[in-house]
């Protein structure tokens, strides 16, 4: 996912990546649907990717009928964060996209109560129809706002995934202390938040955001994404101190009981950051500041 404030040479860079991968793609679907413009294209060997843009960047890449395939460096990234949950039974993921995610979790927690919301119904639709995404007794989702269902939440998740992006990034309604708070709620004691967005480079409120997760969480530690513009963001709503190494054991052990295709502990290695420092020049981000929102 890119936005406009990328640096020239960056932006050359994602360019010629999107123009490459464009170019060798077969369009299968394309529709403006209320909130984006849903492009649904195939490459070799049938994988699919689903874009919020023409010419954007990948929002989701599916090899259908084969959950273990996970294309993008940050879906391989984030699962990382269940190294500091033990046996989780509730998940919440926010975004859809292509359903990369929820389908590699529902395959390796088969018993884990997976609930998906997505606020745009022909994502959901496209998801179904082009990338294999099935719901069934323990895979659930839902069209709705994000932020409405988490704050209507009474049955408590161990993790909730926050991967919603627009065209260009985090909806900032989605990334205030507001909302922050709302998903504490809906944590269980032991739970975890674990945000995607995209770095400072390409994000004009990347240190807010950092800042407005440390002043509802009380630990932090941010994963950079190696070969991608994304930070992970594992948010904890207790005190608990985890050492790069520790973590990096616990998610490579995962990987290796799970028969993952990639070791979860290589992500956390090359990224891991304890976010103890908190930046002096940056605010937080509130339902009421908008107005300082960079254009």
């Amino acid at each position: 996912m890119i936005s406009r404030r990328l640096s020239p040479l960056g932006l050359l860079a994602v360019l010629a990546i999107c123009v490459t991968t464009r170019a060798d793609q077969k369009v299968l679907y394309e529709k403006q649907s209320s909130f984006n413009t849903i492009v649904v294209t195939e490459g070799e060997e049938g994988m699919r990717t689903v874009w919020f843009e023409k010419g954007g960047a990948r929002q989701s890449v599916v090899k259908v009928g084969d959950p273990d395939h996970v294309e993008l460096p940050y879906a391989r990234a984030m699962p990382a964060a269940l190294a500091l949950v033990e046996n989780p039974k509730r998940l919440l993921i926010v975004g859809l996209g292509g359903g990369t995610i929820p389908g590699l979790l529902h395959k390796h927690y088969p018993q884990t109560m997976i609930h998906v919301v997505e606020l745009d119904p022909d994502v959901v639709d496209v998801a179904k129809k082009f990338f294999g995404f099935r719901e069934d007794a323990t895979l659930r989702a839902y069209v709705g706002d994000g932020r409405r269902f988490i704050q209507r939440c009474r049955d408590p998740y161990d993790v909730i995934f926050l991967d919603a992006f627009g065209a260009e990034n985090v909806p900032y309604d989605l990334a205030t202390r507001e909302f922050l708070q709302a998903v504490r709620r809906a944590l269980t004691p032991k739970g975890i938040a674990v945000g995607n967005i995209w770095s400072r480079y390409s994000n004009p409120l990347y240190d807010c955001m950092v800042r407005t997760y440390q002043d509802v969480f009380e630990e932090l530690y941010i994963l950079k994404v190696q070969g991608a513009g994304n930070e992970i963001l594992i948010a904890l709503p207790r005190k608990q101190w985890i050492t790069r190494g520790d973590l990096a054991r616990r998610a490579g052990k995962i990987s290796k009981e799970k028969h993952l295709r990639f070791d979860m502990g290589e992500a956390v290695r090359y990224g891991y950051r304890y976010a103890k420092k908190k930046n002096p020049h940056a605010h937080v981000l509130t339902d009421n500041n908008k107005a300082k929102r960079p254009e």
